[in-house]
């Protein structure tokens, strides 16, 4: 659970929905918001400040950490190529061919 609260806040950070110094819920209120344990919401506010995605200020609150934006682009394409890798795996697995890949790679590139 605190990978899928960490992963939709990395995702609203890395998309700029969540910009720099906005000021992110205590863990205690997304806890009771999400209706987890505080120590999910902790664990997953840990993993994102070492990985320098939020930082906390003793007093104050949690907010989205400065980050460069080359850095957040940098980050985006590699979880794409993950993602893309498990897809691709899965499509070769089915004996879809690398010129059929591209047909539906190109028609959905185009759609969305």
């Amino acid at each position: 659970m605190y990978e899928q609260i960490q992963g939709q806040i990395k995702s609203e950070i890395i998309s700029l929905n969540l910009k720099p110094g906005d000021v992110l819920p205590s863990i205690r209120s997304l806890a009771k918001e999400l209706k987890v344990s505080i120590i999910t919401t902790k664990r997953a506010y840990e993993e994102l400040e070492k990985e320098g995605f939020i930082q906390t200020v003793a007093g104050k609150g949690t907010f989205v950490a400065n980050q460069n934006s080359e850095r957040l682009k940098e980050i985006a394409k590699y979880e794409i190529e993950c993602k893309l890798e498990e897809i691709i795996r899965q499509a070769k697995a089915v004996g879809v061919s690398f010129e059929e890949w591209i047909e539906i790679s190109k028609n959905l590139f185009e759609e969305v």
